[in-house]
């Protein structure tokens, strides 16, 4: 037979051993700015997308050269995005 679980004070989360006062608010990794960067970097790598599916014209310079470059801009944006630091609460 099965035994029964019956959780303690600890595991119910009614544990009275922490006051009040040491709670401190939950901190994000990610800040407001990193998110409007990242929602950037996106709208960045889709106008690459679209201006290198462009004109019929193959070897246009806007498909070889320039949508390539738009593509990795936005990439390059979405990983600064990523690895950018939350600036510091005084």
């Amino acid at each position: 037979m099965a035994q029964k679980y019956t959780p303690s004070a600890r595991t119910a989360g009614t544990s009275s051993t922490k006051p009040a006062e040491n709670l401190q608010p939950v901190q994000f990794i990610f800040e407001k700015s990193n998110y409007i960067l990242l929602a950037a970097s996106a709208l960045v790598v889709a106008l690459g997308f679209v201006l290198m599916s462009g004109t019929t014209d193959i070897y246009s310079n806007t498909k070889i050269v320039i949508a390539p470059l738009v593509v990795l801009a936005g990439f390059g944006l979405g990983f600064y995005a990523i690895l950018k630091k939350p600036a510091p609460k005084a």
